[in-house]
């Protein structure tokens, strides 16, 4: 777009936006007309600072020309190929890929095209795997409260965040949820990992009880719930759920949609941890947002449970038109090429500890009552508005945007997960602008 060039649409109206309040939002929108490694332009020609990666997917920065012509040449050689009975080339060097920056036997890939789908997919195996070992009484599923899965009806049901489960009716039958790991009172202002609240994974070893273990297919969590607002996730708590899993023949699901991919520091949370679960959901930097794509990583021995039976026989009734979708499949082989060449996973592990003390510099800060970061993603969290519960939150992503940032709020939390590329100058800026907002929101 031109330096100083204004675009703008004449009909907000027929747009129902996702995860918007659409009439406040129509009523003063906020439209981004271009982007360009660390900045959106908006729709009036203002840069906008990208504290978020777009929607923590644009971990290698904005319109990357690597990306952009991969796919350009994609699109012209061929533009679409069914992955049912058929294939192409770049989904399985892509799968190949993949599967060689994972740990152990996490080896074999099925694609998706969003993290929705993902979750959704991963739980169809689940289900699907134990009744070809002939458990098939292994049907209830274990979420967590306040964990985010996507919006699909096996997402929503495991998942735990009340505004996105109310409207909805029953969910799926057969789940429960462990309890959130948030503890305000012992674990404010904590630096990475909190010592407190590892012994809430023992809270699995209850619901075993409850239900019977001959009755759980699996558990499944995000290492570090990201959309609730950043939970980072007690020392040992992730290892003892994996360990009361294995007791009990549980599968463990990690949903690394946003910590996959650089977030943390390594490729994916389960190196950081240490911790290897039994699939990965992941989508956004899969990408770099560029094509919509998913995926789930699955370990060998639940794959190879299919491979059974006349070899003409599909083996998982279970796909999408879009699976391995071959513009996405450029974007995502581009992307990787530029994560590797550039360093950016280790480049952000490199910049973790500036990146701390720069938002803990806003403890004292007007209404901020936490903060808490691990890798390049850290969340603010605000003294609510008695009786207007998101307002000061929402009220700080608005004077951001006006002011050249853009944050991401879930209620009263700030979430800030910048692109891999960020400099220690943006880090800085967010934090500056941040700041003087939050002084300014009563």
């Amino acid at each position: 777009m031109a330096q100083g060039a204004s675009v703008s649409p004449n009909n907000l109206e027929a747009f129902w936006m996702p995860f918007t309040a659409n009439r406040q939002f129509k009523a003063n929108p906020r439209l981004l007309a271009g982007a360009k490694d660390m900045h959106y332009t908006s729709a009036d020609g203002r840069r906008i600072l990208d504290g978020t990666a777009g929607l923590w997917c644009v971990n290698a920065g904005h319109c990357r020309t690597r990306i952009v012509e991969a796919v350009a040449r994609q699109v012209a050689e061929m533009d679409y190929a069914p992955a049912f009975q058929m294939g192409h080339p770049k989904s399985f060097e892509l799968a190949a890929r993949l599967a060689a920056m994972l740990p152990g036997d996490l080896d074999h890939v099925f694609f998706t095209n969003s993290g929705s789908e993902a979750v959704d997919t991963a739980l169809k195996i689940a289900l699907a795997y134990h009744r070809v070992r002939g458990e098939g009484g292994r049907t209830r599923l274990i979420g967590r409260e306040r964990g985010y899965h996507g919006v699909g009806f096996g997402g929503i049901s495991v998942g735990g965040i009340v505004s996105n489960r109310k409207m909805f009716g029953p969910m799926l039958a057969g789940v429960d949820h462990l309890p959130h790991t948030h503890d305000l009172a012992r674990n404010a202002f904590t630096r990475g990992e909190p010592e407190h609240g590892a012994e809430r994974a023992d809270e699995l070893e209850r619901l075993v009880a409850l239900h019977d273990a001959s009755t759980i297919a699996a558990v499944i969590v995000e290492p570090v719930a990201g959309s609730t607002g950043v939970l980072v996730p007690p020392r040992g708590y992730l290892r003892r759920l994996r360990e009361i899993c294995d007791q009990h023949g549980i599968l463990l699901i990690f949903d690394e949609v946003i910590t996959g991919f650089g977030r943390l520091g390594s490729s994916f949370a389960t190196e950081h941890f240490g911790v290897q679960p039994d699939m990965i959901t992941v989508a956004k930097g899969i990408s770099n947002g560029t094509v919509p794509m998913g995926a789930v990583f699955v370990r060998k021995g639940i794959y190879d449970a299919f491979m059974t039976g006349p070899e003409q026989v599909i083996e998982l009734f279970h796909g999408y038109t879009y699976s391995a979708h071959p513009l996405a499949c450029a974007a995502s082989l581009a992307t990787l090429d530029i994560y590797q060449e550039e360093g950016l996973f280790a480049r952000a592990r490199e910049l973790s500890p500036y990146w701390e003390n720069a938002v803990h510099s806003l403890k004292g800060t007007r209404n901020v009552i936490d903060i808490r970061n691990i890798g390049l993603v850290a969340g603010i969290e605000l003294e609510p508005r008695p009786g207007a519960a998101g307002g000061r939150a929402y009220d700080a992503l608005v004077k951001c945007f006006e002011r050249g940032l853009l944050i991401r709020t879930t209620a009263d939390i700030i979430a800030l997960s910048p692109p891999l590329i960020v400099e220690k100058s943006h880090i800085d800026e967010m934090v500056d602008k941040l700041g003087g907002v939050l002084k300014e929101v009563a």
